[in-house]
């Protein structure tokens, strides 16, 4: 069985010039051409070259004229044609919500009545931000102004970007205002969050007998990122990956003992072990009983 490629995560020293904010075009640095995920916000905005965006495991249009708004730790690809012209905004939580205390895995629990600014980032999977002529010539401008400022930092420069931004957000939250409300009365982001670990929970079940099946295995082929997945896993379940794993072994392995007559080696593969004697200890530390004796204990007589 092949290695799922695994999903990398980029810090804002790697991948911006300044650690608050950082504002380029497609001169200012290469772009991923893989799935990938950063510890900071990001706002693309394409100038000319229709594409389209993968985020999480949902592909939205991505034409001229349209924004992109991305949370931290989202999966996420834009595959840029080589003529396109783009815009790309970092900047870190910090920069846009110093108010806000909380996990960057928690911002999809924020009601955008605490941030509004949050709306479109939040609900990008959902909406397509694609500006008529008149909006594109506006927030055109605005980037433009946002790149003076941002490449003479001066004293004041630092709270004129930040002003520029909420603008930019604030102008896409008005025209977009209905639909973002009517998502957030519907717990868009909690319905996204349930479908995730949903796939989860699918992809797990097919694998259970892979024994090299592991956390960023599966987040990586539900396009969730690790800590995302493990974070709210355990605030779901309060349970760890690997508890949660271990735990679906040992039902699936109780159920194979108590309904069928397959030698113990083979159940311990089914299950994922491709040690006899370790799924023996595992199973005897979680029933008291090694396999066989429990199959007895049972009345099942193995075959």
């Amino acid at each position: 069985m092949s290695a799922t490629p695994p999903v990398p995560t980029f810090a804002m020293q790697q991948r911006s010039e300044r650690p608050d904010f950082y504002i380029r075009d497609k001169r200012g640095g290469a772009t991923a051409t893989t799935p990938h995920r950063h510890e900071y916000f990001q706002i693309q905005f394409n100038l000319g070259g229709d594409t389209v965006q993968h985020i999480g495991n949902v592909q939205r249009p991505f034409p001229r004229r349209t924004l992109a708004f991305i949370l931290p730790h989202r999966v996420h690809l834009i595959p840029h044609p080589e003529d396109g012209e783009f815009i790309v905004i970092n900047f870190d939580q910090n920069f846009l919500l110093p108010h806000l205390a909380c996990s960057p895995l928690d911002l999809e629990e924020v009601s955008i009545t605490q941030a509004p600014e949050l709306s479109p980032f939040r609900f990008q999977e959902h909406l397509d931000f694609i500006l008529d002529t008149e909006q594109f010539a506006e927030t055109r401008a605005l980037i433009e102004r946002m790149r003076r400022l941002d490449s003479s930092r001066a004293f004041g420069s630092r709270e004129y970007l930040k002003g520029c931004l909420l603008q930019l957000i604030g102008s896409v939250c008005q025209h977009y205002a209905e639909p973002l409300q009517a998502l957030a009365a519907t717990n868009a982001a909690q319905a996204s969050r349930r479908d995730a670990m949903a796939r989860m929970n699918d992809y797990v079940r097919r694998h259970l007998a892979d024994p090299e099946l592991n956390l960023k295995k599966v987040a990586a082929a539900t396009y969730l990122a690790p800590d995302y997945l493990s974070h709210w896993l355990a605030k779901d379940s309060g349970k760890s990956f690997s508890d949660m794993l271990l735990e679906r072994r040992m039902h699936l392995a109780r159920s194979l003992l108590l309904n069928g007559r397959k030698p113990v080696g083979e159940i311990a593969r089914l299950c994922g072990f491709a040690d006899e004697a370790y799924f023996s200890r595992r199973f005897r530390q979680a029933h008291g009983l090694p396999p066989g004796q429990f199959r007895k204990r049972e009345g099942v007589v193995e075959g």
